[in-house]
């Protein structure tokens, strides 16, 4: 049996934190129960970004070429569709 923890998928992640948001901004909580979901929605929040990056790095763009083949190319933040 492994004792590595399961990582909580990106929507998994995404709702907790909506969670946390949502009572942090609710109110009522106290000191302890505040700084504990705190901590909690930054790790998530750590968690999600490096998801993102993660997934960034995966992605692949099919372009076509002058001559009318695709080729793969990397992804590259801040490409724009041609029009």
């Amino acid at each position: 049996m492994s004792n590595k923890k399961k990582e909580k998928s990106f929507e998994d992640a995404l709702k907790r934190l909506e969670e946390i948001v949502t009572l942090l901004e609710k109110g009522g909580l106290s000191l302890e129960e505040s700084l504990s979901l705190f901590e909690e929605g930054v790790n998530l929040s750590r968690l999600l970004h490096k998801k993102l990056k993660e997934a960034e790095r995966k992605v692949e763009i099919l372009r076509q070429t002058e001559t009318g083949d695709f080729t793969e190319a990397p992804f590259e933040e801040g490409i724009e569709e041609e029009e």
